[in-house]
């Protein structure tokens, strides 16, 4: 059985990697790009969809991202979870044994 100290010390180390990961604000978020532009909900949605496509070509060339950091925050949030979500079937599978099973 371990002393409490130790479970103290595990504790608090679990924490602070936790919170290590924690992302912090936006500095530009609402600000506009080089074109004048921030992007809202739809372009959030395209980016989320081609997300892992251009993760894939991120590692070979360094200057591009998968992540629009201009943007105008929850919208855009929303349609890039949205795009990615599409991207990866967003439960289509579930919902499809769920018809077979109840037929």
């Amino acid at each position: 059985m371990k002393s409490p100290v130790t479970w103290l010390v595990l504790v608090l180390l679990l924490l602070n990697v936790l919170v290590a990961c924690a992302p912090g604000p936006n500095q530009s978020k609402g600000t506009a790009n080089e074109q004048g532009s921030v992007a809202g909900f739809w372009l959030g949605l395209w980016q989320g969809f081609i997300a892992p496509f251009v993760f894939v070509a991120s590692l070979f060339k360094g200057n591009l991202s998968i992540y629009e950091v201009h943007n105008n925050g929850a919208w855009y949030n929303f349609g890039y979870l949205f795009g990615l979500a599409c991207f990866f079937g967003g439960g289509s599978s579930g919902a499809a044994r769920r018809g077979k099973s109840g037929s």
